[in-house]
């Protein structure tokens, strides 16, 4: 896996994925940046719950579920001290379906969590990392 970050402007930058994506980062104004993109750490966030919904969202497929959206909301705190890395993180899966099973749901989460999401399992070195659900019917 590659990727390539390059300086735009001030501490703007475009960050460019090995398949050829690009994505916009920045800092907030109070530390020079100008608020033009997500911060590297909302970019790490965000990667692990698109890593952990794309396993989730696998997993509820092979199991024959009826579902028709999957949403991650994640929230996370950080150590007040350099480095500040992930201390806590609380991800939140709402399931959107019809006759949706609990324990599948569950399973795919907890399949994600603890064998399937590298995002999730090393952010977990320094996090802890937690989960709950809820379904809702279609």
């Amino acid at each position: 896996m590659k990727a390539r970050v390059k300086l735009v402007e001030g501490i703007t930058f475009v960050a460019e994925s090995g398949s050829g994506h690009a994505v916009v980062m920045d800092a907030s104004p109070d530390v020079g940046g100008r608020n033009l993109g997500a911060r590297p750490m909302e970019m790490v966030l965000m990667g692990a719950g698109g890593c952990s919904a794309i396993d989730v969202v696998h997993i509820l497929r092979k199991a024959r579920q009826d579902f028709v959206d999957c949403v991650v909301e994640l929230e996370a705190e950080r150590a007040p001290e350099d480095p500040k890395v992930f201390t806590r993180i609380h991800m939140h899966y709402v399931v959107t379906g019809r006759g949706l099973n609990p324990a599948q749901v569950e399973r795919a989460i907890k399949l994600s969590k603890e064998k399937y999401c590298s995002a999730t399992i090393m952010l977990a070195k320094t996090a802890e990392v937690t989960a709950d659900f809820e379904i809702r019917e279609a």
